[in-house]
C-alpha cells in the first residue's frame, strides 16, 4: 500500500486532515492494545512530514472492546472471526454500533457473504476485497457515519432541487 501525496494517482492512502485526528488514531490503537486486541500491523505515525498514519490491522477483537464499538475514521481495520452458526448473532452485534460506513466480509461461501452483506447496516460492503471502488459507485454511510452519498448518480441528488407545483383553477 503506497502512502503519499493524495493527488498522485498511484497513492493508496494520504495524510490525515489534522494533528488532532492523527493523535486520535494513535490513542485508538493504544486502547485496542490495552484491551487485548492483537496489533498485526501498523498503529504508528509514518516518519515523514505531514500527518501520515500507517495502515493498521487488529485481530482478536472482541465485541466489548472500544475499537469494536467506535469508528476510527482512519486506516484501521478491525478483524473479527465467527463460526457459521454465529452469523445472525454477529450481525445483531455489528448492527448495534452507531456507525455504518463500510464493512468487509471474507469467506469462500458466496451465498453466506451475500446473506451477511444484505443484513449489515453499512453504506458499503466489500466481499473478499476492501476499499476497491469506482467513481460510478455511490459511497456514503448509514447512521452516524454520514448522510448523503459521494460519487455515482446518487451524489448528483445533492445538487438537485425537486419541487412539486400544484395548481387548481
Amino acid at each position: 500500500m503506497k502512502i503519499g501525496d493524495p493527488l498522485n494517482r498511484s497513492t493508496d492512502h494520504g495524510p490525515q486532515n489534522h494533528k488532532a485526528h492523527l493523535d486520535k488514531l494513535l490513542e485508538f490503537c493504544q486502547m485496542g492494545i490495552k484491551e487485548g486486541a492483537t496489533l498485526v500491523y501498523g498503529g504508528k505515525q509514518v516518519q515523514r512530514p505531514g500527518f501520515f498514519f500507517e495502515p493498521t490491522v487488529f485481530t482478536d477483537v472482541q465485541d466489548h472492546m472500544y475499537i469494536a464499538k467506535e469508528e476510527s475514521f482512519g486506516p484501521i481495520m478491525i478483524v473479527s472471526k465467527f463460526k457459521t452458526g454465529e452469523v445472525d448473532d454477529v450481525l445483531r452485534r455489528a448492527n448495534a454500533t452507531e456507525y455504518g460506513l463500510a464493512s468487509g466480509v471474507f469467506t469462500r461461501d458466496i451465498s453466506k457473504a451475500l446473506y451477511v452483506s444484505e443484513r449489515l447496516n453499512a453504506g458499503t460492503v466489500f466481499i473478499n476485497t476492501y476499499n476497491k471502488t469506482d467513481v460510478a459507485t455511490p459511497f456514503g454511510g448509514f447512521k452516524q457515519s454520514g448522510f448523503g452519498k459521494d460519487l455515482g448518480q446518487e451524489a448528483l441528488n445533492e445538487y438537485l432541487k425537486t419541487k412539486a407545483v400544484t395548481i387548481e383553477y
